[in-house]
């Protein structure tokens, strides 16, 4: 879901006016949805913060063919001390409008991440404050030991303090509010490209940036990226074929051997590091729009293991996603630190046990229960709803399903709004306490509970979460997370699925690296 284009080697800054246009390469991609925000901090969503990748920076990022981190803004790294870590910054990197970068700016950008407006909390946990040291040198204090500090951050990126402050967005967007800031439509980083343009639900059009440190010596050649953003699978593919795009990230399944067999195309494929589950309301006291009163059906473990094994993954994997989808019985993919082949057993599918589950539970006859869904945000999000909902209503639960594009659909979730949500999560720390954390944590402050959209509250998921955040031998630890996974299922805090496929769908002279976490490597494309 993201069009771009590596920056192009420009031979000279002084010289690009007049010699890019020659040289020009353009990307264009397209993908189902449109991003939420420009804003860094704003939004915590895997399409936002890969675009976003386009033109900010982060410290340190994964390397996108080994997936060990590596320097970008950082150059070098040590730990004084358990709770204290100092960076070393690049020297001579420059914002997009020439101005340079300092370490005020990269203390202001991670304090902004961690302010109340910020739903990158998750990423910022255990930061107790950040300080610079001197002109090319912060430290981060922490307020425990922190074993995952560095895949945090490579998704808190780097703004800066003057252009915020001059615009009037020194607070990261409200994104649950409709207020509007500055950084909400605007950029301005220090990574490969610039935001040029973006006309929301039609186009992201993304230029070089002639002040990037790293011009001329990345591997990709394209000068100008362009996203749209297109809901529609035939207008997406028809796009794709008509050569109107170079790239379909959200490739339809149903036209993938069509594709395959197109002289023209290619189609990159791999398991992705994300899960696609359903969020069950475990808070209230009675469902919204449900024919039970008085009570919440979903806060008996007996009526969720019922909806659970109603559904069979088996036929949603052949039928619905066609293969391209792994049944999983764990809320993470076998890429996340924590994960064993134990905690991904599924519970079976039995539609007589769930029968006798619900009857057991007190609903013989079922219930009526509100169903939300997305429908241009997950690979067949409204499919594979619509085929749970049959499959629910062989048991005699009436799922009520709603639909609504992804710009509307997760801030209606977020807002607690949906007796059941269909969701994805991926994990871009590719350790289980992103995922814990966020998920299966009691709803608190800061990243505790911040998309436990079910309100699960447990005091050994609890007590599990908080000793993984500062336990720092590797093995006990280890052992933790997948205790914690393993009561996630035990308790059926939410309903695992399948961990979706990837597949990438291009032109056949397009050249990138295809990475678990669906992200594009703007640095590494290449248009022949």
């Amino acid at each position: 879901m993201q069009f771009k284009r590596s920056v192009l080697a420009a031979a000279t800054v002084a010289l690009a006016a007049s010699v890019l246009p020659a040289m020009a390469k353009p990307f264009k991609w397209a993908g189902s949805s449109d991003i939420q925000t420009m804003d860094i901090h704003s939004q915590n969503s895997a399409l936002g913060n890969g675009i976003h990748g386009a033109v900010y920076e982060s410290l340190v990022m994964f390397n996108s063919r080994t997936l060990k981190v590596e320097p970008v803004l950082a150059t070098s790294w040590q730990q004084v001390s358990p709770t204290q870590m100092r960076f070393k910054l690049r020297q001579g990197v420059k914002f997009s409008d020439g101005s340079a970068m300092t370490a005020d700016d990269v203390v202001y950008s991670l304090q902004r991440a961690m302010s109340k407006t910020s739903t990158y909390a998750i990423y910022t946990q255990g930061m107790d404050r950040i300080a610079k040291v001197d002109g090319e040198t912060i430290d981060i204090f922490l307020k425990n030991p922190n074993p995952v500090l560095l895949n945090q951050l490579t998704e808190l990126r780097v703004m800066s303090r003057a252009w915020a402050e001059k615009h009037n967005s020194v607070e990261p967007k409200d994104i649950k509010g409709k207020e509007e800031t500055y950084s909400h439509r605007h950029a301005m980083g220090t990574g490969p490209f610039v935001l040029k343009e973006w006309v929301p639900d039609q186009k992201i059009v993304f230029t070089a940036n002639p002040h990037w440190w790293n011009a001329g010596k990345a591997e990709g050649n394209v000068t100008e990226i362009t996203y749209a953003p297109i809901k529609s699978e035939a207008t997406r593919i028809a796009a794709l074929l008509s050569g109107e795009v170079d790239m379909v990230r959200d490739t339809s399944i149903q036209d993938l051997a069509r594709i395959k067999a197109n002289p023209q195309l290619k189609v990159m494929e791999m398991v992705e590091n994300r899960t696609v589950y359903l969020a069950l309301d475990q808070f209230r006291d009675e469902l919204p729009g449900s024919n039970i009163k008085g009570k919440n059906p979903l806060k008996d473990l007996r009526v969720r293991k019922a909806l659970y094994q109603a559904i069979d993954t088996a036929a949603l994997q052949r039928v619905t996603m066609r293969g391209l989808s792994k049944p999983t019985g764990a809320i993470v993919s076998p890429l996340v630190n924590g994960w064993t082949e134990a905690v991904d057993k599924r519970l079976p599918f039995d539609a007589n046990a769930a029968k006798a589950l619900l009857a057991e539970a007190g609903y013989k006859d079922g219930f009526e229960v509100d169903f939300a869904c997305s429908n241009n945000a997950i690979i067949q999000d409204e499919e594979l709803c619509q085929a749970i909902t049959s499959m629910w209503s062989r048991i005699g639960v009436k799922a009520k399903l709603r639909t609504l594009p992804a710009v509307t659909y997760y801030p209606m979730a977020q807002r607690h709004e949906a007796s059941i949500a269909l969701l994805s999560w991926g994990v871009p720390t590719f350790d289980a306490l992103y995922t814990l954390q966020s998920l299966a944590r009691t709803k608190t402050t800061g990243a505790d509970g911040s998309y436990n959209l079910g309100r699960y509250s447990n005091q050994r998921m609890d007590y599990i979460v908080d000793r993984v955040k500062t336990e720092t031998d590797l093995p006990v630890r280890n052992r933790l997370l997948t205790e914690g996974l393993q009561l996630h299922n035990d308790e059926v805090v939410h309903i695992p699925l399948h961990n979706q496929m990837l597949a990438w769908a291009m032109k056949k002279n397009v050249e990138l690296v295809q990475r678990p976490d669906n992200r594009i490597d703007w640095r590494l494309i290449k248009v022949n």
